[in-house]
């Protein structure tokens, strides 16, 4: 007897259970999600921006929103993929909106930067239950669904001609949607276009490209050498000469005692004769655009963030006409400026007391101080990169001996403390960096004798403490609070090094309430170390106008 047997299924067929759920329909249903528990910022802005919202306005913005949801799944997530994809869009969006509601971030590529670069300490700091509480409310549904729910399979002829029909749909989904109101739509997005990145998950997917694609054509090729022509213009000093420059994290200019806050929240600074620029303007409100930016020939007068990351630094210009330069780190890293040249961290000094839990206090960057300056000969610029007041866990960076405003906030999520609590939080970092600065001038003013020093200090950005609702950074720029703006810099100068430069001190106070950006800070540092090359622009060094023969390029025919 011969047993006949059959195929279970025809050649190109794919089973599917008794009841499934349409892909269409689950791209639908999610799309419909999002829109509604996500967007919530979004919407509020919009309202805030075009009052009186126009009905038609809104019609378009809700249509526009759920149509841009769709293309997205049905590009991005074919057969098989869906499902992955789809949750994983899921809890980028819930993560997206929590962070847009609680902090005011909005996820533009320079802020997805920051996110990639986070240390595993930082990113500890961020987290919480309430975060917790909002990804089970905002992306668990949408989970168990697809977690539970079967997705029907076709024929992939078919599934093709779905999901070009799909495409299609939503596309002209999004045409309907200018359609409704082109004119008021465009001028909403014309003058308030940071309004873009709140359109979750799509924001975090075309900034993630953004900075995928960027950052590969970083990596392409060597950085473009600039300052070919550097050289030393000043005549060889008797002594070693030493600048330390010191990037701040975080610090605001509102809440700087020597700014007039009312506050003394500078006491060590104060009193020890440094002079303090009070109207200072950084180039960014976060750490990835400002460092970078502030150690580029050309800063914000001329943004090119393309060219400020593909080319070498300051340092590298300082270290072509052969100072020595070398970078201490307690952040995320010098962001490209400090690549090839002699680099440590806090962590890897390990200094006793002064690290725990991967985080390390400031005060580490001074270890060894004394034994360099024993030993320091020739000339040399040493680069401190500040923990400073990074948020939201302020209380997190200084010793217990310094919480002298209270009561303090100590809680890694900002929303659990009064404003009160976390303003004094925040104070009291601002007089531990004060400290640690007074400790740095008293160190090199103890070798005054042997080595002429000078120090100069400028914060990266600013920070929101709650006020109009915003905490931390990251704003784009366009529409950032002074607050993430405007920072505090401060100089202070041994008697041997003002007299080797050049330098009229007094003359210098005198300026010091005029208006400075991070862009003096490249050609006022070539200034004091007496470096010459046509990059120098004399218009941009705060010195120049204080020495008798500001530094000039010895010759023309700069590389830039």
């Amino acid at each position: 007897m011969r047993l006949q047997t059959r195929p279970l299924l025809r050649p190109g067929k794919t089973s599917s259970p008794r009841w499934s759920l349409p892909p269409e329909l689950l791209i639908l249903g999610l799309s419909l999600w999002w829109l509604v528990m996500e967007h919530g910022r979004f919407f509020a802005l919009v309202a805030e921006h075009a009052a009186p919202v126009p009905t038609t306005l809104q019609l378009a913005l809700g249509v526009g929103v759920l149509g841009l949801n769709m293309l997205l799944l049905a590009v991005l997530a074919p057969g098989r993929a869906l499902r992955p994809v789809a949750a994983l869009l899921t809890v980028v969006a819930a993560l997206s909106s929590y962070y847009a509601d609680r902090y005011g971030v909005y996820l533009d590529p320079s802020m997805l930067r920051n996110v990639l670069h986070t240390q595993p300490a930082e990113a500890r700091e961020l987290l919480g239950w309430a975060l917790a509480g909002h990804l089970l409310v905002h992306a668990g549904p949408p989970l168990l669904v697809l977690a539970l729910c079967p997705v029907r399979a076709r024929p992939w002829r078919r599934a093709l001609a779905w999901r070009a029909g799909l495409v299609a749909g939503s596309a002209g989904v999004l045409v309907l949607a200018v359609l409704m109101s082109f004119q008021p739509l465009a001028s909403l997005m014309r003058n308030h276009k940071e309004l873009r990145y709140l359109l979750v998950p799509a924001a975090a997917v075309w900034s993630s490209a953004r900075v995928l694609v960027f950052d590969a054509q970083e990596a392409a090729g060597p950085r473009q050498a600039i300052g070919l022509d550097a050289a030393s213009i000043r005549p060889a000093a008797a002594r070693p000469q030493l600048l330390v420059l010191v990037v701040g994290e975080t610090a605001r200019a509102a809440n700087w005692g020597l700014n007039g806050y009312p506050r003394q929240t500078t006491p060590g600074l104060a009193a020890r004769g440094v002079i303090n620029f009070t109207n200072v303007t950084s180039c960014g409100t976060n750490t990835e655009v400002s460092v970078p930016c502030m150690f580029a020939p050309v800063g914000r007068r001329d943004y090119d963030e393309a060219r400020i990351r593909r080319s070498e630094s300051l340092l590298h210009v300082l270290a072509r006409a052969g100072v020595d330069v070398q970078w201490i780190d307690n952040q995320t890293g010098c962001k490209g400026v400090c690549e090839g040249l002699p680099t440590t961290t806090v962590a890897e000094l390990n200094p006793p007391g002064m690290c725990e839990g991967g985080r390390c206090l400031d005060e580490g960057l001074l270890a060894g101080l004394d034994e360099r300056l024993t030993s320091l000969h020739g000339r040399q610029v040493l680069v401190l990169h500040m923990l400073g007041n990074h948020g939201p866990s302020y209380f997190r960076r200084y010793p217990e001996a310094f919480a002298q405003f209270q009561p303090e906030c100590r809680e890694d999520e900002l929303q659990r403390c009064s404003r009160e609590a976390i303003v004094n939080a925040y104070d009291n970092a601002l007089l531990y960096t004060d400290h640690v600065l007074s400790r740095l001038i008293d160190t090199l003013a103890a070798h005054a004798g042997r080595v002429d020093s000078a120090m100069l200090y400028v914060s990266d950005h600013g920070e929101s403490l709650g006020e109009s609702g915003l905490y931390l950074h990251g704003l784009p720029y366009a529409i950032a609070p002074a607050e993430q703006t405007r920072v505090p810099m401060v100089m202070w100068f041994s008697q041997g090094f003002a007299q080797v430069s050049g330098l009229d001190t007094a003359c210098l106070a005198g300026q010091a309430g005029q208006p400075v950006q991070h862009d003096h800070l490249f050609h006022t540092v070539l200034g004091l170390t007496g470096v010459g090359t046509a990059l120098h622009d004399a218009a941009w060094d705060l010195t120049g106008g204080c020495r008798p023969e500001p530094p000039s390029a010895p010759a023309a025919g700069e590389v830039r």
